[in-house]
């Protein structure tokens, strides 16, 4: 597989010295600061920009639904998202009132987890107990958020209840999730992202947590009523705080593109994409989960066709 990267990086070289006509803006939009997302998206902005003539880019931070909306509506160009964030977009379920049709699956990348951590001097030790907690589920439009509904729903709880019951939600960033949770503000951080994550690892240092896992009935009642969502698990050892393996929800990381990028520069994106795969491995070591094999699969809109064209050269079965 280290072949074939460095063989496509070659390939790559040569085939991006002429692209795109000049000035073409390309937008993405990656994750909060903080999280893996984010500086991904500023080295593969970097890495396209470096190698495809005539463009520009930029990487802002979003969520995943956020990302989605962005890249519809022509804000974005290029984001990160989930496979069933992205599937609801495009069919208008879910937080989507309207359906987002200008979506086009770029790539799948690898499975997210969803990860919930409470200060370790607090008494809360299921979701059971978070009926009155000061929470930091992330902001409203991403997509852990909307795995911290669900699973609260599933124990009759919700953010209205919560705040009803003297509770504080804060729809805040993993930066200001860090500072609340320090300082006593927040009880609860949750996150969907890969593992281990520095938040949660800079937690652990200071003040403290335990994660907060499911019940596996539980979480299998959760997933079975959120088509998208699959079974997760955090393997023991994955933070020095996880004594055992514990229950969680996962998801597949995927990114997607807007459909009215030309398909000669979407293809020459996906080659460069999949050519500087061990670049990208450096500045997040979970891109080495990222594989070409697995660049269609839990695909949530339709394939651009400028990169059915990549990965038609490149060997994989679009159809």
């Amino acid at each position: 597989m280290k072949k074939f990267y460095t063989m496509l990086a070659a390939s790559a070289a040569v085939l991006v010295a002429t692209s795109a006509s000049a000035d073409t803006f390309v937008r993405m939009v990656s994750g909060p600061s903080g999280g893996s997302w984010y500086p991904l998206g500023a080295k593969i902005m970097q890495v396209m920009e470096d190698e495809i003539d005539g463009i520009a880019t930029s990487n802002t931070s979003g969520g995943g639904i956020s990302n989605i909306k962005s890249v519809n509506g022509g804000d974005a160009e290029i984001g990160f998202s989930y496979g069933h964030t992205t599937a609801n977009g495009y069919n208008a379920k879910g937080k989507f009132d309207k359906k987002q049709k200008n979506v086009r699956h770029f790539a799948t990348l690898y499975p997210s987890m969803f990860q919930v951590a409470a200060r370790a001097d607090s008494d809360i030790k299921s979701f059971a107990d978070m009926k009155d907690a000061k929470i930091s589920p992330g902001k409203a439009q991403w997509t852990g958020t909307a795995f911290a509904e669900a699973i609260l729903n599933a124990y009759d709880i919700n953010f209205d209840s919560i705040k009803a019951n003297g509770g504080i939600v804060h729809h805040v960033g993993y930066t200001e999730s860090i500072a609340l949770m320090k300082d006593g503000q927040a009880d609860v951080f949750m996150a969907a992202t890969n593992m281990p994550q520095a938040s949660f690892l800079e937690l652990e240092t200071s003040p403290g947590i335990r994660f907060i896992g499911l019940p596996k009935a539980k979480r299998d009642e959760i997933v079975a009523a959120n088509p998208g969502f699959i079974p997760g698990t955090m393997p023991k050892g994955v933070y020095k705080s996880v004594t055992e393996d514990t229950h969680t929800l996962g998801i597949v990381v995927s990114m997607v593109v807007n459909k009215d990028l030309s398909d000669d520069l979407v293809y020459k994106m996906c080659k460069s994409f999949w050519a500087n795969h061990a670049t990208f491995a450096e500045v997040k070591s979970v891109w080495n989960r990222v594989k070409i094999e697995n660049a269609l699969d839990g695909m949530g809109a339709p394939l651009h066709p400028g990169a059915k064209k990549c990965y038609e050269e490149l060997g994989v079965k679009t159809s």
